[in-house]
């Protein structure tokens, strides 16, 4: 259903939600407690400038029911075109914080993605962290395309509420996109690498790093690999600045 009351902002043809953290929180469970699979989706700069030339990942993310600023380039790309976004929405932060709620309330939780092993030791994990916390199933990242009715089959079954999708960008958003009218859970959420944090496989940024949003350079530090990832930042950069001048012009 179409919210004509969502306030959003276009970002280079990718429509982010100006909600601040606590209205996006409450905004998912919302969508927890209502029939039919809402998706949310948490965009960083990258997958922006993914959707920039790939039509079919805007469209899902700008078909979603929430679309968040996952990275702080968002959020400098928002008020850079005059239209800022109030506050980052970090993806693993809104999915640990609805894990909290649903432990609360006995609404089962299906884990999806990682390497083999991974979502296992994250329900482990899950369990000791908020008891009481129904996870329903899991399954791990590595499958091929005849497996996916399967997949489908195995989390409708399980019950839950609540789909944890950590493929990795675009696969996640794309996978959730192929399969939500055949989903039965309320809310499925693409949350990339939040299985191996929450396994303990991979470890988040220190507090003093997130709170100067510079968690992307901490991820680069600790895995140089990763800097090829990360020259979408400046490119993004440029995007925004070149859309603000055409705006403007």
């Amino acid at each position: 259903m179409i919210d004509i009351m969502r306030k959003t902002v276009n970002i280079l043809g990718v429509n982010v939600d100006k909600l601040t953290f606590a209205e996006t929180l409450e905004k998912a469970t919302e969508l927890l407690k209502s029939e039919g699979a809402s998706a949310v989706f948490t965009p960083n700069p990258e997958i922006v400038m993914m959707a920039k030339e790939d039509r079919e990942l805007r469209d899902i993310l700008n078909a979603a029911d929430i679309c968040t600023a996952d990275g702080i380039g968002v959020v400098y790309g928002s008020k850079i075109l005059g239209d800022a976004v109030p506050e980052r929405v970090p993806g693993f932060d809104l999915a640990c914080a609805l894990l909290e709620r649903i432990s609360k309330i006995g609404d089962g939780v299906f884990l999806f993605g990682a390497k083999p092993g991974v979502a296992e030791i994250a329900k482990q994990k899950l369990e000791e962290k908020y008891p009481g916390i129904v996870v329903s199933g899991t399954h791990d990242g590595y499958f091929k395309p005849e497996d996916e009715d399967g997949i489908v089959e195995q989390i409708n079954a399980s019950g839950a509420k609540l789909l944890l999708v950590c493929l990795g960008a675009p696969k996640q958003e794309k996978w959730i996109a192929k399969y939500q009218s055949k989903l039965s859970v309320n809310l499925c959420m693409g949350v990339g690498g939040t299985l191996d944090v929450l396994a303990g496989t991979a470890k988040r940024a220190p507090e003093i790093f997130i709170k100067l949003n510079l968690e992307w350079a901490y991820r680069v530090f600790k895995n140089p690999s990763r800097m090829g990832r990360f020259v979408a930042l400046p490119k993004f950069a440029l995007e925004v600045v070149k859309e603000r001048h055409k705006k403007k012009s």
